[in-house]
Order: C-alpha cells, then structure tokens, then sequence
C-alpha cells in the first residue's frame, strides 16, 4: 500500500515511518501538519493516512472530516494518545478505518494495515480496556469548542500569552486572538480583560 504519515513529533514520525516501510508498505509522503497532509493526500491519494490527532493547522479529526467531505478514498488511520470517549466517536463519525493508542503501536500497527487492507477496520484491542470517561462530558459548555480550541483554552489556564500559543501551536498570532474571540462568544462570556482567562483557571482543575 501507499501510506502517508502525518505527526508534529519529529521522533514518532520517523518512527512510524521505519516501521510501516518495515512491513513492506511504501511511504509516498511525511509531513508535520494537517494543511500539508490535506494538500498531499488531495495530490497523490495515498491508500493509507496514518494520521496523529494533535497537529498544527488541521488536527487529525478536521483532517479526517474533511478527507470524508471530499469523498477522498484514502483510508484514515489515527495513532493517538486519546483515550477519550468523546474523541473516539467522533473519530468514528468521520469514517475512519483504524483508532490505534501510541503506547500500543508497535504491536498493533502491522495487525491494523493488514485489516485495512483487506477492507476492514480496526480498532485497538487496549482501547475498551482503556478508555476514560471524557472529563469535558461534565461540563458542556467545552464540548461545544473545537479541539484546536481546547488545546488553546489548557495553555491559557496555564498562563500562557498569544503570543506563546501561538508559537507552541505554530499559529500566526492573528489566529490564535480570532480563536479567543470565538471561544468568549460561544462560552457566552463577558468581554471584559482576563474574563477567558478566568474562566480557563477555574474550568480546567
């Protein structure tokens, strides 16, 4: 199959690429962001995407949407981290063929490929075992943002200025006060200075 690999982490990329080539699999593109990924997967249809969730740009869940918008035929893998209950159906929800756990990848990736070819999907076995009640389901105003929003809302409760964000999302600093704007308008808060940040503090313990 042709795979493309898309993971912000240099390590995991370079990883993952070693062991899809490994099982004889041909890697036609890497990339560290999910407008790269986008635009690759449009130009060369891939078979396989073999997609990290966390990505500057397009996280893997956007990019998945928007490969099931499009009606491109590459086949979705997403190599994760969540564990969440939230995360994973709507991962289900944009159609995608395998939902594997980092710390079981090395098991479990070869196993995934082999289904996926064959036209079936494939789901961690640690993934029941494994998944946690998503902590946003307690509060329902957060499940109304975006992931990227989210991720913006944790490192303001950490104290981080735009600016920061927008160096650790790589964002333009436009954007990340265009995501601050959206999020005080669908939070219903107040527009007054600090008002996000204190309602971040007090949310995310």
């Amino acid at each position: 199959m042709r795979i493309l690999i898309a993971d912000d982490h240099p390590f995991t990329l370079q990883g993952t690429k070693f062991f899809v080539e490994s099982y004889g699999h041909k890697v036609t593109d890497t990339c560290s962001n999910g407008i790269s990924a986008l635009n690759l997967i449009t130009l060369h249809t891939p078979d396989v995407a073999i997609l990290d969730i966390n990505m500057p740009g397009l996280d893997g869940l956007d990019l998945a949407k928007k490969i099931q918008e499009n009606k491109l035929k590459t086949k979705v893998i997403l190599l994760t981290m969540h564990k969440e209950i939230t995360i994973y159906r709507k991962a289900s929800e944009y159609g995608i063929f395998g939902y594997i756990l980092k710390e079981h990848a090395q098991k479990e990736l070869e196993i995934c490929l082999e289904q996926v070819q064959k036209g079936n999907r494939y789901v961690s076995e640690h993934l029941e075992e494994d998944l946690i009640a998503d902590s946003l389901n307690s509060n329902d105003k957060l499940s109304q943002l975006t992931l990227s929003e989210r991720k913006i809302i944790e490192l303001i409760a950490q104290q981080k200025t735009s600016k920061q964000i927008a160096e650790l999302l790589f964002l333009s600093e436009k954007t990340v006060e265009g995501h601050r704007s959206n999020i005080i308008e669908k939070l219903g808060l107040v527009k007054e200075k600090n008002t996000l940040l204190k309602w971040a503090i007090q949310n995310s313990k």
